[in-house]
């Protein structure tokens, strides 16, 4: 098993802080696997089982709850007086107005909370209204590549890892699943699909058209890394399929998948006006390998949005919001900005051998006139410096903090 260390020190970190920690994610990325990894962490270092509460309402001992009474006076009954005590409720929001069972358990003082959810909804609910302030987001991902080379450690060709990285699925259990019963894989992943999609999407929402929304994110799925707007995605699809499809469907489309966490959208930064563009987004895809359950991927195509695809997650891994940058002279795929007002621009290339490439992908980050770092990430083994603008091979720089992710047990 691959200990998520990244995000296990975070909730450490965050041990006794008067907050409710929020662990976010799509379905099956590792978040109960994420705090019971950190219950154990708690028990060794001397906090007594009879302490802690742990409860997953996925589980089917946990279907007998029917209010969040229940739940409340069940773990109170369960917990033992202590210094501190600390409860995890699993997928939550499987609870009847949960947000009212989150704050009663938050206002005792001596109970440290740790919740998780596989929809956004959790945060866009009333919960985000009545604990404004008062709880703190992680927001947990499928495996990143250090984490994905710790799962093979018989493999020592980084570069062959890499290619499949990009091809298939790095969920936890896809991983696993790959090298015991590769055929078994697929399968796996339509079956999580069929989850988020139909469940979490089309029956909480109460969708009828069912082959349209999944026609949007097909489209999306085909869009990685491109700059599209509600307008654009309703034209192709009207154009295509003769199917009359509003700007308000699309909108709704889009935020349901957001919600879900199977999509990404990342804002329109003007890096010379420092302003946040309205319109148009970028949108990246949670999981590479979910592309395949919609016949869109082809391990020889489309390698550059993948791999941008690939660093965008890795670097919201490693801190900092996220923008798509545009310039006078042209785009700048992210722009990383730090809570403390420092930034750091990064264009990615599968490879910039030729004069050609080389010059198109410098040339907007050369007419960026702040003293920021400046990256260009590609497969190529160049690491020269170029006025200012550092070339890095995308496989060592993914793998710069392996360390932080890869303990085995």
């Amino acid at each position: 098993m691959i200990q998520r260390s990244c995000y296990l020190r975070q909730l450490i970190q965050l041990r006794d802080q008067d907050l409710i920690k929020v662990v976010t994610g799509i379905r099956r990325c590792g978040k109960s696997t994420l705090l019971q990894d950190f219950k154990q962490h708690l028990l060794s270092d001397g906090v007594a089982q009879d302490a802690i509460v742990f409860l997953n309402f996925e589980e089917r001992e946990s279907a007998r709850f029917t209010s969040w009474e229940e739940v409340y006076d069940y773990v109170m009954g369960l917990l033992a007086p202590a210094t501190k005590r600390y409860v995890f409720l699993d997928e939550v929001q499987m609870i009847p107005h949960f947000e009212k069972l989150v704050d009663a358990l938050y206002v005792k003082k001596d109970i440290d909370l740790y919740i998780t959810g596989s929809n956004a909804y959790l945060l866009s609910s009333e919960l985000s209204t009545l604990l404004s302030g008062r709880y703190i987001a992680i927001n947990l991902h499928p495996f990143s590549f250090a984490e994905y080379v710790a799962a093979f450690p018989d493999e020592h060709d980084s570069g062959r890892l890499f290619r499949q990285y990009m091809n298939c699925s790095c969920f936890p259990e896809a991983v696993t699943l790959s090298k015991a019963a590769p055929q078994q894989e697929i399968f796996y992943l339509q079956s999580l699909y069929d989850t988020v999609v139909v469940k979490d999407i089309v029956q909480r929402n109460s969708l009828r058209k069912f082959d349209t929304l999944q026609r949007v994110l097909n489209f999306l799925f085909d869009s990685v890394g491109s700059v599209v707007s509600p307008n654009n995605i309703a034209d192709t699809l009207r154009t295509a399929t003769q199917e009359p499809l509003s700007h308000n469907t699309i909108l709704r489309y889009l935020r349901y998948f957001s919600e879900s966490y199977l999509i990404y959208p990342v804002r329109l930064f003007n890096i010379k006006g420092k302003r946040l563009l309205a319109s148009n987004y970028k949108y990246y895809v949670v999981d590479l390998g979910l592309k395949n359950i919609l016949h869109t991927n082809s391990p020889t195509t489309d390698l550059g949005h993948k791999l941008e695809n690939v660093v965008y997650f890795e670097l919201l891994r490693r801190g900092g919001t996220v923008y798509a940058g545009r310039t006078d002279h042209g785009e700048v795929d992210f722009v990383v900005q730090q809570p403390d007002g420092t930034r750091a621009y990064y264009q990615v290339a599968y490879t910039a051998n030729d004069e050609k490439t080389l010059k198109r992908e410098l040339s907007s980050l050369k007419n960026i006139r702040d003293s920021y770092p400046k990256y260009l990430l590609t497969l190529d083994y160049d690491t020269s410096n170029l006025d200012g603008i550092q070339r890095l091979n995308v496989i060592d720089w993914l793998l710069k903090f392996k360390d932080t992710y890869s303990s085995a047990y």
